[in-house]
């Protein structure tokens, strides 16, 4: 399970944003001097992504136990945050498509190569987009989404092994525990890159309007970012009432602590013990609950899909470039995938940001357009999570519950 950060970092890193806004209005382009530090930062995710991401997935599903004694229960749990998680991307990219929040963004001075031209892609681009011949090659290019889809069917065939499979399914969960502790060791390293990021790139712009303008960027990227969760909401709501057939107002009473929870601390993770409370004191089944909560916090990360989908087209707004049905398809595929890798991982959207960019094609420098407001969006997107979660129980609970009464009837009849 993550460990939480230590006290007192989102504050430095609150503090950092406001130092480098201020930074950047009042010393202008002498401020790109630091912008090597918020290089650096970035560089050093990058560093950590593909060991992260092929930890993260293999730990989580393997943890499942053996894929073919899941069952119905499995199934049910799988098929319903797959589906939510696609909802929500999808609502994501609808919603960046209709307030296009990067549209008008000051990006400062102009990048010393012109992006690379696009094109849009075919049904065999996108599924020809998911393997790849050598998995090692696709990890050194930063080709991400064939190793995300390597390592589910790895750990699935691995959770079939039983004691064989034991030494290397260890072998990942301490890479897994490693690299959480570089994360948390990285992360002590985010207000001084944030503040780079943001002095430099505000300082870039030039001048009070253009700072202007770069706040009511930020300002529509973060309305189109809340309305979009709050949408998703209102779709799990009424999934929560058609599916469960439970009174969304007493079911969220129940959830008051968890989600108050996951919004102060950003961890999914943390709030899981809250959450299976929760959920119990609403009278979901123990054995949905016990399943299905541990497997979304694995798996489920609707708010994060959601708001990668934003995110990656705010930057391509703001750089010009024009992504067609194809290309937002993979956007799709690629933050639904991605979303399994976030789980556990501090400041999730900022480190699996970069599957994303690299899945389309688009600059990582774009992703210091966004950093001033991460950690207000991160706390909200979690939030999302951990509801969605306790939806899911909800939902296959109920759903068990039917099966089970209406095989208990077929053997009365």
């Amino acid at each position: 399970m993550m460990r939480l950060r230590r006290p007192g970092l989102s504050s430095w890193m609150a503090l950092a944003v406001v130092a480098g806004g201020f930074s950047g209005y009042w010393w202008g382009d002498r401020m790109t001097a630091v912008a090597w530090l918020g290089t650096l930062f970035l560089t050093t995710l990058k560093m950590l992504i593909v060991p992260l991401v092929a930890a993260s997935i293999i730990t989580g599903i393997t943890g499942l136990g053996n894929v073919r004694r899941l069952g119905r229960l499995g199934g049910l749990s799988l098929a319903y945050y797959a589906s939510t998680t696609l909802i929500a991307v999808a609502i994501g990219l609808v919603m960046a498509n209709l307030w296009q929040p990067g549209v008008g963004v000051p990006l400062g001075a102009p990048a010393s190569t012109p992006p690379p031209a696009h094109k849009d892609l075919g049904i065999s681009d996108l599924l020809l987009s998911l393997v790849h011949p050598n998995i090692v090659d696709a990890a050194a290019q930063m080709k991400l989404l064939p190793l995300i889809v390597f390592c589910i069917l790895f750990a699935a065939a691995l959770s079939t092994l039983e004691e064989k499979g034991k030494p290397v399914v260890s072998f990942f969960e301490s890479l897994n525990e490693a690299m959480m502790r570089m994360v948390e060791w990285i992360m002590h390293l985010a207000p001084v890159g944030i503040f780079a990021l943001i002095a430099s790139k505000l300082g870039a712009t030039g001048g009070g309007e253009a700072f202007m303008a770069q706040l009511l960027g930020l300002g529509r990227y973060v309305l189109t970012v809340v309305s979009g969760l709050i949408l998703h909401v209102i779709v799990l709501c009424l999934l929560l009432a058609i599916l469960a057939q439970r009174g969304v107002r007493d079911y969220l009473r129940h959830l008051a602590a968890p989600l108050l929870t996951a919004f102060s601390t950003a961890s999914s993770s943390a709030t899981l013990p809250l959450t299976m409370e929760g959920v119990r004191q609403a009278g979901v089944t123990d054995k949905a609950r016990r399943f299905v909560l541990p497997l979304g916090a694995t798996v489920n990360m609707d708010g994060t899909a959601l708001y990668e989908a934003v995110a990656v087209l705010f930057i391509a707004q703001a750089y010009g470039i024009a992504l067609g049905f194809g290309q937002q398809v993979l956007v799709l595929l690629t933050a639904t995938l991605a979303a399994i890798g976030a789980a556990g991982i501090p400041e999730a959207g900022l480190v699996t940001m970069v599957i994303v960019l690299h899945a389309v094609g688009l600059p990582l420098d774009g992703i210091g357009l966004i950093l001033a407001i991460d950690w207000f969006l991160d706390r909200c997107r979690t939030t999302v999570n951990v509801f969605g979660d306790a939806v899911g129980a909800a939902v296959v609970g109920r759903k068990m519950e039917s099966d089970h009464a209406r095989a208990k009837l077929q053997r009365i009849v």
